[in-house]
């Protein structure tokens, strides 16, 4: 059986297939803010950083307790924030139209805001006032 070789075309056709076929699978989130109960899914729920850039966009190297931290996001507006060293819970308001997230420790006077750059049902993207991102992913 002769095997006839690649035309131009056939290699154009190829590319571009293949092209597609990434840019569909490879889709970004980025930007994407779906519902607040993405944040904690029916009841609750965990997310883990997954990577920290700085404002720059360079990445941050975690310390073995920033590896270990868990974040609890509770339906009822509540969160606990979990590392080796300790732990720290209190309250959090979400405004999805402004795709802010507001996190107030409990006793605390101050709290922290974050633009939520990508909120989707497996992954968390907080953005601070100083550009700094943190990158979660659900547990």
């Amino acid at each position: 059986m002769k095997t006839k070789p690649f035309s131009p075309f056939h290699y154009l056709a190829t590319f571009l297939l293949l092209l597609s076929f990434l840019t569909i699978s490879c889709g970004n989130d980025k930007g994407k803010v779906e519902g607040v109960n993405m944040l904690y899914g029916t009841d609750s729920k965990v997310w883990k950083t997954s990577k920290e850039l700085d404002a720059s966009g360079d990445k941050v190297k975690q310390t073995d307790d920033q590896k270990e931290e868990r974040l609890q996001m509770f339906a009822n507006g509540t969160f606990t924030l979990t590392r080796p060293s300790g732990a720290m819970s209190g309250n959090y308001t979400f405004d999805q139209a402004g795709k802010t997230i507001t996190l107030t420790p409990s006793g605390s006077a101050t709290s922290m805001t974050f633009t939520v750059e990508t909120l989707t049902d497996d992954k968390l993207t907080l953005v601070g006032t100083d550009g700094s991102r943190m990158l979660l992913k659900a547990d």
